[in-house]
């Protein structure tokens, strides 16, 4: 079941017993993820083919924030990932326009200015930002193979990523609905380049087909697993060193509390 709320967060600490989530499944280890990239890309389809196996094609854009789980089993542990889902472009440049309206109309020159309106909500945004990114360990960032603006807009992207996100945060560079060969507009090619000079995880995939979305998936998992595993290996090592008083465990993986004000909704993607 998807939800759409607006959202507070506070940190979640990995505790030495298994999480308990959804109808009280257990899980060794529970990864915030995120869906990046412009309107109509197909996250929403990504996510609901992923933690659902489902399809559709009537999708409506997102509004707020979307997020699923679903177990996944490597070796011996099983990680729970939670997947959220944002509006894409639409999160970019919000003008208070009411605000700007009634500036006008009003002429409240020593109460307010165009200058004023537009901090206020480049304020909002960067909140809104910080609370998406906080705790994530893995982003998907997605682009429609059959429009090259959303491919030019990657750049932009991974520049919100790296000021907002964790800096070891796994990134899984996604070119969507491969399925539609004759309206290509950005070769395979240069999604791989585009990739490899950004050090990024590369792959094509088709919600609609069902084409490569489980491997982007658990691509992106099984690399925050490893980087995971590794931190922990690390501050074991360190813990077993003599003179370290005050010294504690690392935090390898951070969730969030939610508070909801739920409302329902999804995105018009393909």
């Amino acid at each position: 079941m998807f939800l759409t709320l607006y959202i507070q967060h506070q940190p979640f600490q990995k505790k030495k017993h298994k999480y308990k989530h959804m109808a009280d499944e257990e899980c060794d280890y529970l990864f915030k993820t995120v869906l990046i990239g412009d309107s109509a890309v197909g996250k929403s389809n990504l996510l609901s083919r992923f933690a659902k196996d489902e399809f559709h094609l009537d999708t409506k854009p997102t509004i707020g924030v979307e997020f699923a789980y679903r177990n996944t089993k490597l070796g011996d542990k099983i990680i729970k990932a939670q997947i959220w889902d944002t509006a894409g472009q639409e999160r970019y440049v919000q003008i208070n326009f009411s605000s700007f309206l009634s500036f006008l109309h009003l002429h409240i020159l020593l109460e307010t200015t165009i200058n004023n309106i537009f901090e206020t909500d480049s304020y909002r945004f960067r909140a809104i930002t910080n609370s998406y990114y906080r705790g994530a360990l893995g982003a998907m960032l997605v682009y429609d193979i059959t429009r090259n603006e959303t491919f030019e807009n990657v750049r932009k992207w991974l520049q919100e990523l790296r000021e907002f996100g964790d800096p070891d945060m796994v990134i899984v560079l996604v070119g969507n609905k491969s399925d539609l060969v004759d309206l290509r507009e950005v070769e395979v090619e240069d999604g791989q380049k585009l990739a490899e000079v950004e050090k990024l995880c590369f792959l094509e995939t088709s919600a609609k087909e069902n084409l490569n979305v489980e491997d982007a998936f658990l691509q992106m998992i099984t690399k925050i697993y490893k980087i995971a595993s590794q931190k922990s290996l690390e501050a074991k090592n360190i813990a077993s060193k003599p003179n370290l008083d005050g010294w504690k465990e690392i935090q390898v993986v951070d969730e969030v509390a939610i508070k909801q004000n739920v409302c329902c909704t999804s995105e018009n993607n393909i």
